[in-house]
């Protein structure tokens, strides 16, 4: 599985957020290590195709998505169901680009995240926020081992995407920062880090997709000062709230068109934001488990005559503060010189405008205490913005393969860097 340390390399890539919009497939060029860090020379996107989830297995997917009753017979059929899109999304991109299978070295997968508990030191097993008793039968000191360490599931079989594919795939890449004692995510600073690091600016990566990440660069680009965590939900709640007020016409808020109609109930808002995850400090990592359709639900049965608008607003505010309060308590003070926004919600107006709101409010801005400039789009990135965690996957595979470790333990509290992935055979 060695590279060649002179060579370039073409990878693929392939993920579904949190969102379940969309099958991301990518296909990478890496050039050669380049340092003792490992870091490759130079990077380009050969092609990325984005097509949507089967309505019908979408539909499929979300009605189980973080459900801790989830039925066994429908995560297996699934596991397989997925692959098989996944496949079809991927040999889109090789259509396109006229690449024959036996050029690509390797397609990283992440699947899809159906579950994910972080590690909580010394949580009794089989407490609240645990998928299931990790120690039962065990006793003492191995009862308190499994307890304190995670747990996750990614569904979307391996075996199935290299039969379909006749490529090798890289795999199941949080399984093993977890076992190393990490929270598993985010994974996607390493690989941030070698595409989006500009010498001499201090860049936050903030992507609002389901869950709410930010990545922060340090202007040296030293891997030593990245700092990343989640800071919250990002569009989960959104989503969901907007697709029950339409009775299901609409998938998200479109252009934050009803929070914009809203306003904020600021004792609700206050109370959200007094959940534990805010005060918890990085590492740390989140999903839909916390801030999902159950979360929604709890709301609404609190609030039960609360107009759709003000709801929408007040997730949105939510949002928002989570991630500039975060900043305030956890980056590096005036280190900040600029944010670019990725996923979803940097396309909804009114969630782009309530963090602009936010960071004032929080007293979060550049050294000179100027306001922090909040970028969109492909120019302030330097690529597509729904490409980028496809990309990520892509180097996580490239790294797999070159043997080189790519996890950041300051960021996921793991022992040590680790290479991530299982690999399964074309």
């Amino acid at each position: 599985m060695a590279l060649d340390p002179k060579a370039t390399t073409l990878v693929g890539g392939l993920l579904s957020g949190t969102s379940v919009d969309a099958l991301d497939a990518i296909l990478l060029e890496v050039g050669p290590p380049g340092d003792p860090a490992g870091l490759p020379t130079h990077w380009r996107i050969v092609g990325f195709e984005s097509p949507p989830w089967p309505a019908r297995l979408r539909a499929e997917i979300l009605a189980v998505l973080g459900e801790r009753s989830a039925p066994l017979a429908t995560l297996t059929r699934l596991h397989g169901a997925m692959a098989e899109a996944m496949a079809r999304a991927f040999e889109e991109v090789l259509r396109a680009t006229a690449t024959p299978r036996a050029a690509v070295a390797a397609v990283g997968s992440h699947g899809q995240t159906f579950w994910h508990t972080p590690p909580t030191p010394g949580r009794p097993a089989g407490t609240p926020g645990t998928a299931f008793d990790a120690g039962a039968g065990l006793g003492g000191a191995e009862r308190r081992r499994a307890s304190s360490r995670g747990y996750t599931l990614q569904l979307g079989c391996p075996a199935t995407l290299a039969e379909r594919l006749g490529i090798p795939v890289v795999s199941d890449f949080r399984s093993r920062d977890m076992a190393a004692g990490g929270q598993g995510a985010p994974l996607v600073p390493w690989p941030d880090r070698v595409f989006f690091h500009r010498p001499g600016v201090g860049r936050a990566l903030q992507n609002l997709g389901g869950m709410g990440n930010v990545t922060y660069l340090p202007p040296d680009g030293a891997l030593a000062g990245i700092v990343a965590f989640d800071t919250g939900p990002g569009v989960a709640l959104l989503d969901a709230a907007a697709v029950e007020a339409s009775a299901g016409a609409q998938t998200c808020d479109l252009d934050g068109a009803l929070a914009l109609r809203g306003t904020v109930d600021l004792p609700l808002l206050e109370d959200l934001l007094s959940d534990p995850f805010f005060q918890m400090m990085p590492p740390r990592s989140t999903g839909r488990e916390q801030f999902g359709h159950a979360r929604l639900r709890q709301i609404r049965e609190s609030h039960p005559d609360m107009a759709w608008e003000d709801l929408l607003a007040t997730l949105t505010s939510l949002t928002a503060v989570a991630v500039a309060r975060s900043y305030r308590d956890f980056l590096p003070r005036g280190g900040v010189d600029e944010v670019v926004l990725t996923g979803g919600g940097a396309r909804n107006p009114a969630l782009v405008q309530a963090l602009g709101r936010a960071f004032a409010e929080e007293g979060v801005g550049t050294a000179s205490g100027a306001p922090l400039p909040v970028r969109t789009g492909s120019e302030a990135l330097g690529m597509d913005p729904d490409a980028r965690e496809a990309a990520a996957f892509a180097l996580l595979a490239w790294a797999h393969r070159a043997g080189i470790p790519a996890s950041l333990p300051q960021v996921t509290g793991a022992r040590g860097s680790r290479i991530l992935g299982s690999w399964t055979p074309a």
